[in-house]
């Protein structure tokens, strides 16, 4: 059955927690997913929704200068390849352009090879930021407009 994308809210944010390891494996983003953001930027936080739960969710947010960026999207283990990250992407850029997104921003860390190939494919420039994220600390930087085709 194919899923459903749609805004979630708190109780979904729970699950993806209790599923994080579904989601992210061995890295420990927990910490990133935080409830604050569900509960300012609900309407785009968007859960991939399944007869068999949430196979993958967005977390992000609309900026005053209309910057549509993406904090965290991640799809379950046993759904990579098949678009899923794809659509996730079109139903968060249709979200933020209807709360006056002209853009969209998502960063990476350098090491990330997978993110980075996945955004590129995307159409989002990307460039190495340095210090982006503190002294030594550098991100890569994606960037596109909108809209998202």
């Amino acid at each position: 059955m194919p899923e459903h994308i749609a805004p979630a809210g708190i109780d979904d944010l729970h699950q993806v927690l209790a599923d994080h390891h579904r989601y992210w494996g061995e890295r420990d983003l927990r910490p990133l997913h935080l409830s604050a953001l569900v509960h300012e930027f609900g309407e785009t936080f968007l859960a991939a929704r399944a007869e068999d739960g949430i196979r993958g969710y967005v977390i992000g947010f609309v900026t005053p200068t209309g910057t549509g960026y993406v904090h965290l999207i991640a799809t379950r283990d046993d759904t990579r390849g098949t678009g899923l990250g794809r659509r996730l992407y079109a139903a968060f850029a249709d979200a933020a352009h209807r709360h006056g997104a002209v853009r969209l921003k998502a960063i990476t860390s350098p090491g990330n090879a997978g993110s980075i190939a996945f955004h590129r494919s995307l159409g989002f420039d990307a460039a190495v930021v340095p210090d982006y994220n503190g002294p030594g600390r550098d991100m890569v930087v994606f960037r596109r407009a909108l809209p998202f085709d």
